[in-house]
């Protein structure tokens, strides 16, 4: 276990009641970081549509472009999370917002590939720690028994920034923009400044935890500890490789999407917003519907493994019709089932984590899940360039492909939860005084 100095005294909010499934006065403002952090890493997708000829970008750069982000995520999460037990969540996350609003608004200046992919990577390392972070800050005033809501809540801001984002995006790069800018430009300049204006607001209203509020428990200490040990679970890696195939599955969706929408008919960026956003808001409806159904029902598994099938499904029908309806439908049912997915998932990994182990696990795991947003842009901007210009056949397999993986490494970590080891149970949270009874999913 690794020791950390002690978090500021009392600061920001008043008193956060401890039986609130998820203090709403915390969570609300860090859904809206996490939405701008999810609008400033993916409207390069809706820039692409005429970025890409301003600046001579092929499809293979703009891949890596797309995704060499993830390498600064990998790099920045586990400094970025011990920065914010060290000095607390009112100074850690306006430094955050800073950096990567700082990376987004330069993108209107970039003036070349290698700029572009600096760019990137800085973005990255200055996200990478958010999510984690989060997560962790949420759990610390939020019963044991209610722990995966904190891992959804902020979830929900990934696709509810595209919804928002999308047609915003589109419109921007649509209208004329001051000057001789150009769209992409204005929409990169315009979409960066809610980032550093709330940064500047997290400082005067967050606490760094729950010692910092009248309502903490007497005697909780303030020290951060991390139990590492918990990086050699089995199962933990298991929950890794299936969230680099979730989130690998959601970026490869996420960056080419608006490219597939452009080829149902002849349409402009701001259409293509409005019609990229509908997908999305069906993957916000399975997150929110499958996480509280699989609450309520107690099993975890299957609400993870079925799906991800229907997502895999639906992203080769889109690809196979030429229609426009139909095609959206198929996009709809594919964010439906992959929503779902995402959603339930953090259940299964939250029995993993304690007090010390939660911070160093669910980390592990978002580093996973970068990596799939690293390979997979990539990945799809070398099938793109390989295939027919007009193609999507192939890069809807791949994506396919990954999803079947999250149903498989599902049934794997549902085999392995089932062996009577100690080992499986070594790490459980048992900071929850409070009886209940264990869920059928986990018995």
């Amino acid at each position: 276990m690794t020791p950390h100095s002690a978090l500021p005294a009392n600061h920001g909010l008043g008193a956060v009641p401890r039986d609130e499934p998820v203090p709403w006065r915390l969570a609300v403002p860090t859904v809206a970081f996490m939405l701008l952090s999810s609008l400033d890493r993916v409207n390069v997708s809706f820039a692409a549509l005429r970025m890409n000829h301003a600046l001579g970008l092929t499809p293979h750069q703009f891949g890596i472009g797309a995704g060499i982000l993830f390498v600064g995520f990998l790099l920045g999460q586990y400094p970025s999370l011990l920065l914010l037990q060290r000095i607390g969540m009112h100074r850690w996350l306006p430094l955050c917002a800073g950096i990567w609003g700082g990376c987004a608004l330069a993108m209107a200046f970039v003036r070349s590939s290698g700029e572009f992919y600096a760019l990137r990577v800085v973005l990255g390392a200055a996200e990478g720690g958010l999510a984690p972070g989060i997560v962790w800050y949420l759990s610390r005033f939020t019963p044991s028994r209610r722990v995966a809501r904190p891992f959804m809540v902020p979830m929900l801001a990934v696709p509810l920034s595209i919804i928002v984002g999308g047609p915003l995006s589109g419109w921007l790069m649509d209208v004329r923009a001051p000057g001789a800018l150009s769209g992409w430009k204005w929409m990169f300049i315009v979409e960066s400044v809610p980032t550093l204006l709330l940064g500047l607001a997290a400082w005067f209203y967050f606490p760094d935890g729950p010692h910092s509020v009248a309502a903490a428990a007497p005697g909780e200490s303030r020290a951060i500890r991390n139990n590492w040990t918990v990086l050699a679970h089995p199962l933990l890696w298991l929950a890794a490789a299936l969230w680099f195939c979730l989130l690998a599955g959601a970026y490869g969706i996420m960056f080419w999407l608006p490219q597939m929408i452009a080829r149902f008919g002849d349409i402009g960026p701001t259409q293509v917003g409005i019609v990229n956003s509908a997908p999305w808001a069906a993957a916000m409806i399975g997150m929110y519907v499958n996480s509280v159904h699989s609450d309520r029902s107690g099993e975890r598994y299957w609400h993870v493994i079925l799906p991800s099938t229907i997502a895999a499904i639906a992203m080769l029908c889109a690809a196979e019709t030429s229609s426009g309806a139909t095609g959206l439908f198929a996009l709809c049912v594919l964010g439906l089932g992959l929503g779902a997915a995402q959603g339930a998932f953090w259940a299964l990994p939250a029995t993993l984590f304690d007090t010390e182990t939660l911070g160093v696990g669910a980390t592990a795991i978002n580093i996973a899940g970068s990596a799939g947003g690293l390979v997979t842009p990539i990945a799809l901007g070398y099938v793109v360039e390989r295939t027919a210009a007009t193609s999507v056949q192939g890069p809807a397999l791949l994506i396919s492909a990954v999803l079947v993986g999250a149903a498989i490494l599902t049934l794997a970590m549902r085999a392995r939860s089932r062996r009577p080891t100690r080992e499986n149970t070594f790490c459980a949270r048992t900071d929850d005084p409070s009886p209940r009874r264990k869920p059928r999913g986990q018995r």
